[in-house]
């Protein structure tokens, strides 16, 4: 892309008035997009997006948007890590024609990361409308997630440097200063960006932080001085690499000082900060799972062993459904989200909804499965008051009463690998119930082979198993996990399939719920981290001690 921008005779005149939003999309974490920029996102025709932020805001987009593709077109610039790319100017301009809404997303804010001033100058010029959502800019954003304060009480000068454009003229105005100077530059070139500010008058003995991948679950920082940090980095291994062209924040001055920056790194000390955390569940459950664990700073990595099917034969269902809305029953119990989502889909079959449940008593399993009721707009009249449980369930269940209940039958839609426990139960409550087949569970296809490869060979930190056929699914469809992985079970019947599977079991959650499992694996990683620590040891991820792990590793 032209730094100047073309002019607006280079584009034919448009046939309808459309509307462009430059939109910043932070330094990486899908977290710090503005709610203007996911209503702009969520109105958008066009999304022109740089490929590294593409990621952030397409979840946000429509699904029919239209992503027309920037590519790379200068080799050299992409070696040295700033590409060129397909003219996103002409690109625009191209979708703004007919009248459509353009969302051009750029890395962290459009008035100071890159060149999209240039592309405004362009719809100015053409007569385009256009409006700024501004983001979380790199260099802003970066250092507070490093726990690098810019200023503070006592105030202080910044200065942002891009260490690919800076001129002679401005690294001595830096060098000659105090300022906190925060420097955009590359991996392999912060020592030289360092030697540029001692030699313009900096000591040597000045902090130092350079922070790659900022705001993401790869973020990594060392804090150094400016006539040290080409030694850190080659102590830490990090160079020579071939990753060294990775953009970097650099941040010199005093409030870069180790001191500082262990009280206040609140991000990289994150419980399970960097781990890769296999999830093996259903598709449609793992979504809230996975976000509580990136609350914890590890990296989910979902992968489906249980495809939840329809029954062979739907009419058992269909019976049991039109019983419900007939008053043959005086229960219906839900065991699973699974469950609550196959009689919601026969409801909508038939057109009905939430109404049918009047006069008839719900009980839930789980703190899930209520929630998934409750968004069906049925609230549970009995969920167990102890264990989350088909046990549970029975020890509050009241037995049957010909005085106080006037129908004796249960509905339970269930698994068909489901255990007989809840049904052999409320049958000596007095209760006939009708065991019904909701929905099949039957293990899903095996997983890419880098991810079999990785569980086999030690790439994932943790694993969390939810139940006794995630155990022997996973295994089934991927090899058992390498000894280094932490294994983290929901219940005791679950750890006892994962022991009989040759598996150490690390970490035991306190109740059966898939978000204390979360917490449990969060506890684990903690007391880990500060046993390093203690011992003055380096906190490194379960994945790092495996044979050869710390040779291979680069950058993340």
């Amino acid at each position: 892309m032209s730094p100047t921008g073309p002019a607006a005779s280079d584009f034919p005149a448009l046939s309808a008035q459309g509307h462009v939003t430059f939109l910043g999309a932070g330094p990486g974490d899908p977290g710090l997009l503005t709610l203007r920029a996911v209503e702009a996102l969520a109105s958008a025709d066009v999304l022109v997006a740089e490929p590294d932020v593409l990621g952030v805001v397409r979840c946000h987009a429509r699904a029919s948007v239209n992503t027309p593709e920037l590519t790379v077109v200068d080799a050299q610039s992409a070696a040295a890590g700033v590409p060129v790319l397909r003219d996103a100017a002409n690109l625009v301009m191209e979708a703004v024609r007919g009248g459509r809404r353009v969302v051009r997303a750029v890395s962290g804010d459009p008035g100071l990361d890159g060149n999209a001033g240039a592309e405004m100058l362009a719809c100015a010029a053409a007569g385009i409308p256009f409006e700024v959502v501004p983001g979380v800019a790199n260099v802003v954003g970066v250092p507070a997630y490093a726990g690098v304060p810019l200023r503070d009480a006592q105030g202080a000068d910044v200065r942002f440097v891009d260490a690919r454009t800076a001129s002679d003229r401005c690294w001595t105005e830096v060098g000659a200063s105090d300022a906190t100077a925060v420097i955009s530059t590359t991996l392999d070139s912060v020592a030289a960006a360092a030697g540029e500010l001692v030699s313009a008058g900096r000591k040597p003995d000045t902090p130092l932080t350079v922070t790659v991948a900022g705001t993401t679950t790869r973020q990594r920082t060392w804090t150094a001085t400016l006539g040290t940090i080409a030694q850190v980095l080659k102590q830490a291994k990090v160079l020579p690499s071939p990753e060294g062209h990775r953009p970097v924040i650099a941040v010199v001055g005093e409030r870069s000082s180790a001191a500082q920056r262990d009280q206040l790194a609140w991000f990289e000390s994150k419980q399970l900060f960097g781990w890769k955390v296999l999830v093996p569940r259903t598709k449609e459950q793992s979504a809230s799972l996975s976000d509580q664990l990136r609350s914890y700073g590890a990296v989910p990595h979902e992968v489906p062993t249980i495809a939840v099917e329809p029954p062979r034969t739907p009419q058992q269902m269909e019976r049991a459904v039109k019983g419900l809305v007939t008053g043959r029953y005086e229960w219906i119990a839900f065991t699973s989200v699974n469950a609550v989502k196959a009689v919601r889909e026969k409801f909508e079959e038939y057109g009905l909804d939430a109404r049918a449940f009047a006069g008839i008593k719900v009980a839930a399993v789980g703190e899930q499965t209520a929630a998934a009721l409750v968004d069906f707009g049925v609230k549970p009249d009995l969920v167990p008051s102890g264990e989350q449980s088909a046990a549970g369930l029975l020890e509050d269940w009241p037995p049957y009463d010909p005085v106080f209940d006037p129908i004796d039958r249960v509905f339970l839609p269930r698994a068909d690998i489901a255990t007989e426990t809840l049904v052999a139960g409320l049958i000596e409550l007095g209760w006939e119930v009708d065991d019904v087949t909701a929905y099949r569970t039957v293990r899903a296809s095996p997983p890419p082979a880098d991810t079999r490869e990785a569980i086999k060979g030690g790439g994932f930190d943790a694993v969390l198993f939810t139940s006794s056929s995630t155990v022997r699914n996973l295994v089934g469809i991927a090899g058992k996990p390498h000894n280094v992985t932490v294994i983290a079970c929901i219940g005791p019947a679950t750890a006892k399939t994962a022991e009989e599977h040759g598996l150490r079991v690390d970490v035991l959650s306190p109740e059966p719920s898939v978000h204390k499992l979360a917490e449990a694996l969060a506890e684990f990683g903690a007391r880990r981290r500060e046993a390093a620590k203690e011992a003055g040891d380096p906190v490194t991820r379960p994945s790092e001690r495996r044979p050869g792990a710390r040779r291979r590793r680069t950058t993340t």
